[in-house]
């Protein structure tokens, strides 16, 4: 008989090689580990980097690359940056309370003073009432300056005379002027300074109207 192709590669020297052993029931096949990374417990791959000096940095990062400190405390500049804030806000409330104060004080003020006005006024239409030499014939006008406008009141011959001389006063009370006499003009400049419209000097010329007096056009 004719030798067998398998046995002709014996004799020849060739081994075949060798048959795997097939693993026995209910065993598993060892497979080789994995280069990196590791498993959990469910066999599936950690894709976490590896530890390492570059890991230990990152960890120590939070978002924006700004250092992560330990117990949550914040980062140094991040609490200088809430002083600040907090400085500001407490800046900006005294110098809002001081504001209310000045605002509060101002507004007591001017009570007080239109307390003061009308108490005067008052004071002067007690003092002239009944006493005013305003005449409805006359012709005259005798100007003078007051409250920065040149103003006017009607008079006579005479009145003009004795206006100019400094005998007579001119009051002015709800926007009108009055003729009142000298003694009377003083009084009304003791109380309400305001209202005394005109009071020249006593022994002053005729002339004294710089303005000049002047018919009334009417």
């Amino acid at each position: 008989m004719v030798d067998s192709l398998r046995d002709q590669l014996l004799k020849a020297g060739l081994k075949p090689s060798p048959k795997p052993v097939a693993p026995a029931h209910g065993e598993r096949v060892a497979q080789a580990p994995a280069s990196r990374g590791t498993h959990d417990k469910s066999g599936r791959r950690d894709a976490s980097p590896s530890r390492g000096p570059d890991a230990a940095r990152v960890a120590q990062r939070g978002r924006g690359g700004s250092p992560i400190h330990a117990a949550g405390k914040p980062s140094p500049r991040r609490a200088d940056a809430s002083q600040e804030e907090i400085d500001l806000a407490r800046a900006y409330a005294l110098r809002h309370a001081q504001e209310q104060r000045e605002k509060a004080a101002a507004e007591r003020i001017a009570v007080e003073r239109a307390r003061l006005r009308k108490e005067q006024r008052e004071k002067a239409h007690a003092l002239v009432q009944g006493k005013t030499l305003n005449r409805a014939d006359a012709e005259l006008m005798r100007h003078f300056e007051y409250g920065g406008k040149i103003r006017r009141v009607h008079v006579d011959a005479a009145q003009l005379h004795a206006l100019n001389a400094g005998e007579l006063g001119v009051i002015q009370l709800d926007g009108r002027y009055w003729l009142v006499e000298r003694a009377l003009a003083e009084a009304v400049r003791e109380c309400a300074p305001q209202h005394l419209a005109l009071l020249p000097d006593p022994g002053a010329a005729d002339d004294a109207d710089e303005f000049g007096a002047m018919p009334d056009p009417a």
